[in-house]
């Protein structure tokens, strides 16, 4: 099953690399490269983290704090350089966070297959809302908070991400109502982390949380809609019985 899976995130990249090639076929060479390293980190990230949930769980236990943590380093170093202002904003969006980030931890520590259903939803929803959003996004969501977020981008990747929790159901031994609930829930969460993260650099005047990782920025900026998704995965076990 696990094989299965793999071959069909290979697959999923492939087509991820066919959209990538389309895009940027006409743009400038510099801006071209850019794209191309985003992508190649994005691969090197999935399977680190797909081989870390399905090869040895406990890994993936580790790398959810490290993310965390790297999280809040990231969250102080722009409260610091942008001279501490906005204390009150500050102290509020770290309270948010400790409280996703807590539900991300207890998610890391849930069966390895329902981390696995949950990271691929996530995933696929995050990479097609990128190349959907860049081929057919014509409608800019929040323009002032994330220039790059558009209706098309949204509404492609929704629909691959919850299409694809069809495919990867026997991950998750649940009925399909509540699984289609859960990657719904998985995606609205994942939306609105990102948008959270963006809305804490534009009030503080910045494009990325660090340069830590290639192409993308820092943690934060990777891994947002991870955090967010991940702590509405653990709500939903844990509170809502799903």
């Amino acid at each position: 099953m696990i094989k299965t899976i793999y071959f069909i995130i290979l697959a999923y990249f492939i087509l991820g690399g066919i959209g990538f090639y389309l895009i940027n076929r006409k743009k400038d060479p510099t801006v071209a490269r850019e794209s191309y390293t985003k992508f190649i980190a994005y691969f090197f990230i999935i399977n680190v983290l797909f081989f870390s949930i399905t090869i040895k769980p406990v890994v993936f236990h580790y790398l959810a704090l490290m993310i965390g943590l790297v999280g809040v380093y990231e969250l102080f170093t722009l409260f610091r350089v942008r001279n501490m202002t906005h204390k009150t904003f500050f102290l509020l969006s770290l309270v948010v966070y400790f409280g996703l980030t807590i539900g991300f931890f207890l998610f890391s520590r849930l069966p390895k297959e329902l981390i696995l259903y949950s990271f691929l939803v996530l995933s696929i929803f995050d990479a097609f809302s990128q190349i959907s959003g860049q081929l057919f996004g014509k409608t800019k969501i929040m323009p002032h908070i994330s220039p790059n977020k558009t209706l098309g981008g949204l509404v492609g990747g929704a629909l691959f991400a919850i299409a694809s929790s069809f495919v990867l159901n026997n991950l998750y031994q649940g009925t399909l109502v509540s699984a289609l609930v859960l990657a719904v829930g998985i995606v609205i969460f994942a939306f609105l982390g990102d948008i959270a993260a963006s809305f804490y650099k534009r009030k503080f005047d910045v494009k990325d949380y660090s340069k830590l990782i290639p192409g993308h920025g820092g943690f934060l900026d990777r891994f947002d809609s991870l955090i967010a998704g991940g702590a509405w995965v653990a709500f939903a076990i844990n509170l809502l019985n799903f």
